[in-house]
């Protein structure tokens, strides 16, 4: 899956309900409630809970995800659950995870070109100007 955001700050790991329907997995859609607030004091209710199996670098891993239905620039947020439960060391400076596995220590690294085109904010709105 392409964009996916490991994030240290995030208390939950987060998958869109968009990215679920195109998955077909919505039937493993478990209803539950839960309000996730952001560091900016915004909220959202989730639309329920759901177990999907994550692959990175030969490691498996069954990982609940919070599923939301809101816009953002990622398809799934992995946060501290999955880090914890992983063994990872991320280094967002050196955009980097690396992680233990029986084959030795692994590492997936992040594309800074596209991270940077995802969180670049185009200013659309009009100059002011003196008139």
């Amino acid at each position: 899956m392409k964009r996916v955001l490991i994030d240290p700050g995030s208390s939950v790991n987060i998958i869109l309900l968009r990215v679920l329907n195109e998955m077909q997995t919505e039937d493993k859609l478990v209803p539950k409630a839960h309000t996730l607030s952001g560091f900016d004091n915004s909220s959202v209710v989730t639309k329920g809970e759901v177990v999907l199996t994550t692959f990175a670098e030969g490691v498996v891993k069954d990982t609940k995800f919070q599923v939301v239905e809101m816009d953002m620039a990622y398809n799934m947020i992995l946060g501290r659950p999955w880090i914890h439960e992983m063994d990872d060391v991320p280094s967002t400076l050196h955009q980097v995870i690396k992680f233990p596995s029986q084959w030795g220590i692994h590492q997936i690294r992040g594309d800074q070109q596209t991270s940077r085109s995802i969180n670049s904010v185009a200013d659309s709105s009009p100059k002011n100007e003196e008139k």
